[in-house]
């Protein structure tokens, strides 16, 4: 079973770049990383490896309107415990 948390907010780019040195700082911590999502916290336990896939997109102004948008992905296996 997946349990998939989602929270989508208008920021202003201090607040936006707050956020992410959040999560830099949580998974650098090498401990499990406690993760804002809106009003709530998950729990993450990141391995030692982390795929990491960055899309960036340039829309055209003739598609409506100039836009662009960065999707981040991360993903892991879970961290093993220590026996």
């Amino acid at each position: 079973m997946a349990d998939t948390t989602t929270y989508k907010d208008e920021l202003t780019r201090e607040e936006v770049a707050d956020r992410l040195q959040e999560l830099a700082r949580e998974i650098r911590s090498g401990g499990d990383a406690n993760i804002s999502v809106g009003n709530k916290v998950v729990t993450l336990s990141p391995d030692a490896q982390v795929t990491y896939d960055l899309e960036v997109e340039e829309r055209s102004p003739m598609l409506g309107g100039r836009r662009e948008e960065i999707d981040l992905t991360l993903a892991w296996g879970v961290k093993k415990e220590k026996e």
